[in-house]
């Protein structure tokens, strides 16, 4: 990545961070909060804490669309506004409803899909898999020190003060839109980064790609009701003081990191993909099961939280790696922004569900609930395929290739290792899967020349 390449990532990045920094950080003092608001019952608590992830996921892939259209910075800027506006009302709200209508605001900032869009268009093909990777690994770190932050927050400014201060970062996140992310010379539809509804058919008919969409579903519908129940049990169990939380938060996050690390290593340098998929459904289940039975055990407890974090911060590095490699040549940018909206569906149903199930009968209930979707989730993953280890490639095509676009796609795919090819003619690329073990770059290159030299153009290999 050159200068500008890696200037305009960290910025993107850093509004992900402002972004989402807010919003998990509400995560593990939302319950003790809530429950003093006035009108306040579970369900609604619940429905509150899910409630931004219905808008997110209605609205993720219109957001990414209408920016083609209006321009990536001014759908940034309109929904980080809203999302300003949503903490705002949060903020002042002295009621659940309140909270509520201000959660539901937070959520029409859909502008995820748009932010990687404008990667795409700020990066050459060749590094764009490494941009996209980067602002991955921000996302990551910033769920770890927002939860761990978020106890520290909360003690100091309250709750409230949360909320002003993730209005105040989405502030800050216009003014990096404005003033330090790179205007794009021109707005381009970049299949590997965004939705193209032709392909939505397609797409919602791969049905390993529809398991892997259930499983983000399921992961944070399991992650959000929990922290309907984690945070009485803590209470209960430690007896830590309102507050204190971090003290056990931060080091159970450090060191689910440390088990995390070693079992996406095996999963993505080994051929084991699938075993370690169904490896780390079955640590969720085996720390929901423990929350359950034994969560009055604080030796009990706390190992339980290491392995449900372990396996969370697990299954978030595997399952954008399997979508990548399972989405169809040329649409990964739909299969993304499908599993995107199905993560964001998720919340809201963990959260209302969740909610629900703590009315009817507690800590357990909740527990019992997230163990049904596990094991449904560990059911469905049973059947998955298992995973090729396929990269995908772009290849930059002169206008004489885009004249025999199937012709040329038909070549390319007799390519030894090339999996798939898909010819962008509005683009100018073409979209390859390969199997890096097997590719032949040499062969690739001959193929690329006869079909330079019948085009009489200059097709090249950019990635």
């Amino acid at each position: 990545m050159n200068r500008r390449e890696v200037h305009a990532t960290a910025a993107l990045a850093a509004i992900f961070a402002t972004r989402l920094l807010g919003l998990f950080m509400i995560y593990p003092v939302f319950l003790g909060y809530a429950q003093h608001l006035r009108g306040a019952t579970p369900e609604r608590i619940g429905l509150a804490l899910g409630a931004y992830g219905l808008a997110q996921g209605v609205l993720q892939i219109p957001f990414g669309l209408l920016s083609d259209r209006l321009g990536r910075k001014l759908i940034i800027g309109i929904g980080l506004g809203l999302f300003a506006l949503g903490s705002v009302v949060a903020a002042i709200a002295t009621t659940i409803d309140g909270v509520l209508v201000g959660r539901i605001l937070q959520g029409t900032g859909a502008v995820g899909s748009t932010v990687l869009a404008l990667v795409a268009d700020l990066t050459r093909e060749e590094v764009r898999t490494r941009a996209m990777a980067l602002v991955g690994i921000t996302i990551g770190f910033t769920f770890v020190i927002a939860i761990a932050a978020g106890p520290i927050l909360a003690s100091a400014i309250g709750v409230p003060g949360i909320f002003w201060l993730t209005a105040v970062l989405a502030l800050v996140g216009i003014a990096i839109t404005l003033a330090v992310v790179p205007t794009p010379p021109r707005l381009v539809r970049h299949r590997d980064a965004e939705a193209v509804p032709a392909l939505f058919a397609r797409i919602c008919r791969d049905g390993e790609l529809l398991r892997l969409d259930f499983a983000i579903f399921a992961l944070h519908a399991i992650l959000t009701a929990s922290f309907l129940a984690v945070p009485s049990l803590l209470v209960g169990t430690l007896h830590l003081a309102s507050g204190s939380d971090w003290r056990l938060y931060l080091p159970v996050l450090a060191m689910s990191v440390v088990l995390m690390v070693p079992i996406v290593i095996l999963a993505e340098r080994g051929t084991r993909m699938k075993e370690v998929f169904l490896l780390t459904i079955a640590m969720l289940a085996a720390s929901l099961l423990a929350f359950a039975a034994g969560g009055g055990n604080a030796v009990v407890f706390i190992v339980a939280l290491v392995v449900f974090f372990g396996g969370f911060n697990t299954m978030e590095a595997l399952l954008p790696s399997l979508v990548t490699k399972m989405a169809p040549a040329g649409a990964k940018g739909t299969a993304t922004g499908i599993y995107s909206s199905s993560q964001f569906l998720g919340i809201f149903f963990g959260g209302a569900v969740g909610g629900w199930a703590l009315a009817i009968g507690g800590d357990r209930t909740v527990f019992s609930f997230t163990l049904v979707i596990i094991l449904v989730w560990l059911a469905l993953a049973a059947t998955m395929r298992r995973p090729g280890r396929y990269r995908s490639q772009i290849v930059r095509l002169s206008d004489g290739a885009l004249q025999e676009p199937v012709k040329f796609a038909a070549l390319v795919e007799t390519t030894p290792g090339v999996v798939e090819a898909v010819v962008a003619a509005d683009e100018g690329c073409a979209y390859l899967k390969i199997d890096p073990a097997k590719f032949d770059a040499a062969a690739f290159a001959e193929i690329a020349g006869v079909g330079q030299s019948a085009d009489s153009g200059a097709a090249s290999a950019r990635c």
